[in-house]
């Protein structure tokens, strides 16, 4: 098989070859905008099959977050618009994806200049190997079917690309900013920044253009000379307005979904680095809640920030337009004083909602609770106090209710018509003057009626931005923890592990943030082969000291080596491929996917068909091929949040075949044996003995 690069002499140029793959990162974050972090990736692995840990590595290296996207046949062009900037091995090489525009990519050469074909090329070159075992049987058919000769090439590929059309064409790996770097320069990356800056300026046209209608109109009307001429320049200039009307509205919802959407991702990011003791102290319900209440602060923030902005750009021109219009300063004064008033009303609401959002949350909270326990509650409580806290935290609620609601009415309909009256009170001594300024008059009503309509809008928007900030406490702790960063690789990421050595722990210790120690000098030396059993009483230390060992926490003090290579040195994600970990029953979940995907999940998805024979394999040797076959889907079958659909001893099984299927050096479990019967426990022993490398179980004596 030719190499697809050079059978393509205009991307010859293009080729980056595997020592050049350090420099290929960092030139294609720092062309794309990412600003790479100033770092040494680590050298190129020379097995494909360690290429994908080794991008993640350098990717982290750098500061950058990897991103790896299948490419397949029915999608592969959207695939790769999508995922530029991104690297793209083939054969041995790869070639560096800067970016797709009208369907043109451009790719980086090795000495940084540029080479652009178009994405059609870049697509067939990506599939060629892919569609290559059935290309002469579809030429073969279309010629046997009398296509002209200068229309074989197009039919010959739409063939192939049906033929192929869910067929795995390879990756494309993708790098970007990651979630928790700084939040203004991701938004500048995304383009947001410049978008928000149109967006006042096409909002300060608008209102210019409304204004100079207003003066136009108002003049006309006062001096008694409404013409043919006045009213057509008054209607061009409300014509005029409809583009930048526009333009304000599109951008506002370019602005909300972008950031909203970036805002979402980063609290997911930050919820997934939540260490274990800031997660367990928390229940359902509370999680429920925060999931409530992010959701608040992307809708109400993005929308409610962006009306608040644009109402007080109207607000200062108003408060201009007044300053030198009829009433002078105290028109502007009984702005001032009303702008006031709004932001003292939302000071209150602020506090007010604060207060029913937390009652709000712990009902939540409770609920939650008591439909996990509804059970014990039917078996163990009277039925005459079941409903008593329930019906004494309803009451509260209502009452603060009143009270928030009481407070934004005001805000919604006394501030606005509040200030409409006063001004207008305020304007009447130069209505009865007796040489009144029409064009200063005309001002004077125009901005009283726009800075009427921007309070009523600045009265949401406040409300808005207090909803968002009372909700901002509950997700603060996620969106900081986003920032956190993994230990990246310092080594190779074919470093070979200390021969024979898989795990060393030398003067272990480990304490909580109470001071409480849990575990002291610990000292364990496990060899390749080795099988380890750890007994101790319930407390013991025995969980902390598996979380330890699978990099879950950092010890407290002590030396922690695995391969002979500390946590910062191998980096995150080798240390989990070198050691994996079943945690216990309570600490570990089904997530609401496939049965295949809570198999694989550990170990890469989407999956391969090796992988999901292998799983469907282990599945059999663990006693779970009944299940499999009960399942309509199979693998694929959706199992429900927490596996609500499996049995305990099911999922006890589940969570000790993911840890096997990862394929580690070793294999940690942690109770994983406890709720099976005598007979699947035979045959779980049986296939983790001749599964796991090297074995540690975790178990009560």
């Amino acid at each position: 098989m030719p190499d697809p690069i050079s059978s393509h002499g205009f991307l010859e140029s293009a080729r980056w070859d595997p020592g050049e793959w350090p420099h290929l990162l960092e030139a294609l974050g720092t062309l794309a905008g990412l600003g790479p972090e100033p770092g040494r990736p680590p050298q190129a692995p020379r097995e494909a099959a360690r290429f994908e840990e080794w991008f993640h590595s350098a990717c982290a290296a750098v500061g950058l977050e990897a991103q790896p996207v299948e490419v397949r046949g029915y999608r592969a062009r959207q695939t790769l618009r999508a995922a530029a900037p991104a690297m793209i091995p083939l054969d041995g090489a790869a070639l560096a994806l800067v970016a797709v525009s009208h369907g043109t990519a451009t790719l980086l050469k090795p000495d940084l200049s540029k080479v652009r074909i178009p994405l059609r090329a870049l697509r067939d070159i990506v599939c060629r190997q892919m569609e290559a075992p059935y290309r002469a049987e579809a030429e073969r058919l279309i010629a046997e079917c009398g296509v002209a000769p200068r229309r074989r090439g197009k039919a010959v590929e739409a063939m192939l690309r049906e033929r192929t059309r869910y067929q795995r064409a390879g990756f494309a790996y993708g790098v970007r900013r990651p979630p928790g770097a700084g939040f203004l320069e991701t938004l500048r990356a995304a383009g947001l920044r410049r978008e928000m800056t149109l967006l006042l300026g096409a909002h300060l046209a608008e209102y210019t253009l409304l204004m100079a209608s207003w003066w136009l109109l108002g003049r006309g009307v006062l001096n008694g000379q409404i013409d043919s001429g006045v009213l057509a320049a008054w209607a061009l200039l409300l014509a005029s307005l409809l583009p930048f009307r526009a333009a304000t509205a599109w951008l506002q919802g370019r602005i909300a979904i972008g950031a909203g959407g970036l805002l979402r991702e980063r609290l997911l990011d930050g919820a997934l680095k939540l260490s274990p003791d800031e997660v367990k102290h928390e229940g359902a319900g509370a999680f429920l809640g925060r999931a409530i209440e992010a959701e608040q602060v992307e809708t109400l923030a993005i929308s409610g920030g962006v009306l608040a902005a644009l109402t007080l750009l109207e607000m200062l021109l108003s408060l201009a337009a007044l300053a030198i219009g009829a009433g002078d300063l105290l028109e502007a004064g009984v702005l001032v004083a009303w702008i006031g008033i709004a932001f003292l009303l939302a000071r209150r609401y602020y506090r007010l909602r604060g207060e029913w959002t937390a009652a709000r949350l712990r009902m939540t909270g409770d609920l939650v609770e008591s439909m996990t326990g509804h059970r014990t509650r039917l078996a163990q409580q009277p039925p005459s106090q079941r409903h008593t806290e329930e019906d004494r935290a309803m009451a509260r609620y209502l009452d603060l209710s009143r009270a928030m609601d009481g407070v934004h009415a005001r805000m919604m309909g006394g501030v606005p018509r509040g200030y409409l009256v006063t001004s207008l009170i305020a304007l009447a001594p130069e209505f009865l003057s007796a040489q009144p300024s029409t064009a200063k008059l005309a001002i004077a009503l125009g901005a009283v009626i726009i800075a009427w309509q921007a309070f009523r809008r600045l009265s949401g928007g406040l409300a808005q931005l207090s909803g968002a900030g009372i909700s901002w406490r509950c997700v603060a702790d996620l969106f900081q923890a986003s920032a956190r960063r993994e230990p990246a690789a310092v080594a190779p990421a074919e470093n070979p592990a200390e021969a024979g050595r898989v795990l060393s722990a030398r003067e272990i210790g480990f304490e909580y943030e109470n001071g409480r120690t849990v575990l002291a000098n610990v000292n364990l030396e496990v060899d390749e082969g080795d099988w380890l059993l750890v007994e101790g009483p319930s407390g013991g230390g025995k969980s902390t000291l598996v979380s330890v060992l699978s990099g879950l926490r950092a010890p407290s003090r002590g030396l922690l080596l695995a391969g002979g290579l500390d946590l910062h040195t191998l980096g995150a994600r080798q240390w989990r491929r070198r050691i994996a970990a079943a945690p216990q029953y309570h600490d570990n979940h089904v997530l609401g996917n496939t049965f295949g995907f809570n198999l694989l999940m550990g170990r890469g998805w989407p999956a391969g068909e090796a992988d999901l024979r292998e799983a469907a394999a282990v599945c059999e040797e663990l006693g779970l091929g009944a299940l499999l076959e009960r399942m309509p889907g199979g693998l694929f079958q959706m199992v429900g949040e927490t596996g609500w659909q499996l049995s305990q001893g099911e999922r006890s099984r589940l969570f000790l075949a993911r840890a096997l299927l990862q394929n580690p050096e070793l294999v940690v479990l942690d109770e994983s044996f406890a709720a099976l019967d005598p007979e699947n426990l035979r045959q779980a022993l049986e296939c983790t003995l001749r599964r796991a490398r090297t074995l540690i179980v975790v178990a009560h004596p």
